[in-house]
């Protein structure tokens, strides 16, 4: 049975595809704390450049929350561009067809890396990420993790407390951590690779699942609240995105994971075992309504904003290879939808 949302929708998208040019509503976009600095970088310079447009309106909201605002619904009471910090889920892309958001177009704009940091007297340098997954997760290997320091996961490390800030479960960095950094070490362990063959939601639920007992803090969408927190309290460590440590080097450093430092060359060539893609998602139902669209996924594909010299780069991105930015900058030309049959 269709439902009430639907019908909106589908009457909502007949509405507002009629260009508006004198009406038309400030571009809306959505999404990750990650992504929102270049997000925000590239909305002021279309501001500039176009001041009839408006001013875009960037809104970090995590990942996670932002595809369920962008794939609620065609009009204009729903954003225009989702930022993300991982690649949109089958899941996702099933949400939007049902309400209507059956053409979008997926745009990488840079690589990031999720970004293990601490204050600069804190006496770690490095883990690995068996370390971390034995630290934060809440049934490491299946048991329940009684760990309360970090000599306690590893020997080698000192005798400090574990606490960690990280993202909420809304986050694609959250989504990231869990991905990149904690399911290797946990599929390395021939009981649980096992698991994954016969029950994959357990699987995920042991090699994905954090702490909630104080060890690992839910700090928000907010990473700058986040490196505010290594400050006031020595000893912890964060978890974020590469760009906030790049701003922030000042006062905190580093941790290295399996040796590697998380720096722009480590993760250019995917060295740092926690690099990742960075995406934009265009509603292209919207576009002949907010002009502001096209200038705005122009701006973000720029070769003087997202290039190896870009802009942004002062801000933390890390360029995307050569034909990686050929292809988004296509795609910003042309439109062309993702397949979502072809996401996972």
């Amino acid at each position: 049975m269709t439902s009430k949302i639907s019908l909106y929708a589908a009457a909502a998208a007949t509405m507002f595809s009629i260009p508006a040019m004198a009406d038309a509503r400030s571009l809306r976009a959505v999404g990750s704390s990650t992504v929102y600095p270049f997000a925000k970088m590239g909305a002021e310079r279309v501001a500039r450049a176009n001041p009839r447009l408006g001013t875009p309106i960037i809104e970090s909201t995590g990942t996670g929350a932002g595809m369920k605002l962008f794939c609620a619904g065609v009009g204009e009471r729903f954003p225009d561009i989702e930022n993300a910090s991982r690649r949109m889920k089958a899941s996702e892309a099933k949400l939007c067809a049902a309400n209507g958001v059956k053409d979008v177009t997926e745009i990488q704009i840079g690589l990031d890396g999720v970004a293990i940091a601490t204050a600069k007297g804190t006496p770690i340098a490095g883990i690995t990420q068996r370390d971390l997954y034995l630290a934060i997760a809440k049934t490491p290997f299946g048991k329940p993790n009684k760990a309360k320091t970090w000599k306690d996961v590893n020997g080698k490390l000192p005798a400090i407390p574990i606490r960690v800030y990280g993202p909420p479960t809304t986050s694609g960095t959250r989504d990231a951590l869990g991905e990149l950094l904690l399911t290797p070490p946990c599929e390395a362990n021939p009981s649980m690779a096992a698991l994954k063959k016969s029950d994959e939601t357990k699987f995920k639920a042991i090699c994905t699942g954090l702490r909630t007992d104080g060890a690992y803090i839910e700090a928000g969408e907010n990473d700058n609240l986040i490196v505010q927190k290594l400050g006031a309290n020595p000893g912890t460590l964060g978890i974020f995105g590469y760009s906030f440590l790049e701003e922030n080097a000042g006062s905190i450093k580093g941790v290295s994971i399996n040796g590697v430092q998380p720096t722009y060359a480590t993760i250019s060539s995917f060295q740092y075992p926690g690099a990742r893609p960075l995406y934009i998602y265009v509603k292209n139902a919207h576009v002949r309504a907010i002009p502001a669209i096209r200038a705005f996924v122009a701006e973000m594909t720029k070769e003087s904003a997202i290039g190896p010299k870009g802009y942004m780069l002062a801000g933390g991105l890390v360029a995307a290879p050569a034909p990686v930015r050929a292809r988004a900058q296509l795609a910003a030309r042309n439109l062309t939808p993702v397949k979502f049959a072809e996401l996972k």
